[in-house]
């Protein structure tokens, strides 16, 4: 496993101090996949969280697959056990719908919330969140929603939140959650000579009022493990 620890303290100073008393948000994206992104945005997690007064979130935005979730339970002797499942949501708002809502038994719809689990990562103050899969039926769809409320109930509770985007090949969350970000790095293999995509996914960013802090250039080869490369073919 890669010991990506001085990039990340590298990282941490170059994006500045947050404002006062208010929790930063930090969107973690590449244009391609394949770039190193999520093994980013895990470490980032976790150096913050070694110096977190609250705590810090790592939210998944690649609903479907979760593969923070299961990279930090493979990676526990790194990262440390995976603690049980709880609310991710403080206030019961959440960034996504799932259509079409499933019925409880008074028929109200069930909440968009609790397909969100979180769980706390070692004993540090780190939390991972995990859409719950298994929960839904046949022919829902889910959707990541234009909305900061989530992102502000969230802000309340911890230091830093770093939300793992999927590539833009893959996913328009990186777009849709973009305005509620306080930042956005774009994590670009450091082997690409290429620069035209990831300038492409910057001005997009910026276009749908965002805000790119810059580019990470990953000088370590990421190789995803076997069971990403199942669910991410």
């Amino acid at each position: 496993m890669l010991d990506l620890s001085a990039e990340m303290a590298e990282l941490w100073a170059s994006l500045g101090a947050p404002a006062a008393g208010r929790a930063r948000v930090i969107q973690i994206t590449a244009a391609r996949r394949g770039e190193g992104a999520s093994t980013v945005a895990r470490e980032l997690a976790l150096h913050a969280a070694k110096r977190a007064g609250r705590s810090v979130w790592l939210v998944d935005l690649d609903l479907l697959a979760s593969p923070q979730h299961a990279a930090l339970v493979q990676g526990a002797e790194r990262y440390g056990k995976m603690g049980e499942p709880a609310a991710a949501s403080p206030d019961g708002s959440i960034f996504f719908t799932v259509q079409p809502p499933l019925r409880q038994a008074d028929g109200q719809p069930w909440p968009n919330a609790r397909y969100l689990v979180a769980h706390r990562v070692g004993a540090a103050r780190f939390w991972v969140t995990r859409f719950r899969r298994d929960a839904l039926k046949g022919g829902q769809t889910v959707h990541v929603l234009p909305t900061g409320d989530y992102w502000n109930a969230l802000r309340k509770f911890a230091d830093v939140i770093i939300v793992d985007a999927p590539s833009p090949e893959r996913s328009q969350a990186v777009l849709t959650v973009a305005p509620f970000m306080d930042q956005t790095v774009l994590v670009v293999a450091a082997d690409e000579a290429d620069v035209r995509a990831p300038a492409k996914l910057r001005d997009a960013i910026n276009g749908a009022g965002g805000n790119v802090a810059g580019l990470f250039f990953n000088r370590g080869t990421v190789e995803r493990p076997a069971f990403l490369k199942a669910l991410l073919p």
